[in-house]
């Protein structure tokens, strides 16, 4: 059967974005089991509150919940285990270095398939105060609010 091509989204963290500020964003390998591989193509993961972990040069995913496969019997996986992740040792040695700041963890933003491989984006992440948070959408208001104009003066309304 040949290998499906593309991207294929199955879970993505949208509130990651909104509380912290990305500094640096990986594409990731994970190990996986069998039953884990099948419940992600069935579009079942869930990111909410999953982080990255340094541990004697190896990076670890903590949290993410793939649900157990329902067709799956006694070889059935742990829906919230650990899973380690596959980088290169200099994308590993450039994460830990940064890890090493104060307010800075990893955070993965989404998880898909890129040509038949399951694949995590993580990013490093500077966690946001609530001021920062409060002005961003104030200029995210602004450029709506500006794109608004523009389309109704180029449609001869404004």
């Amino acid at each position: 059967m040949p290998r499906e091509q593309g991207r294929k989204l199955v879970a993505s963290n949208r509130k990651a974005r909104h509380d912290y500020a990305i500094l640096d964003t990986y594409e990731a390998g994970m190990v996986l089991t069998g039953t884990e591989v099948k419940s992600l193509r069935a579009g079942r993961a869930s990111l909410v509150d999953a982080f990255g972990h340094a541990n004697g040069g190896e990076i670890f995913l903590h949290g993410m919940h793939i649900p157990e496969y329902t067709q799956g019997t006694w070889t059935n996986h742990e829906p919230r285990r650990v899973r380690k992740l596959l980088l290169h040792r200099e994308e590993i040695h450039k994460m830990m270095g940064k890890l090493r700041d104060d307010g800075v963890t990893l955070v993965p933003l989404s998880v898909y398939f890129e040509n038949g491989y399951a694949k995590v984006e993580i990013g490093v992440a500077k966690g946001k105060k609530a001021y920062d948070k409060r002005q961003d959408m104030a200029e995210r208001d602004a450029k709506r609010e500006i794109n608004r104009a523009v389309g109704r003066r180029a449609k001869g309304m404004g």
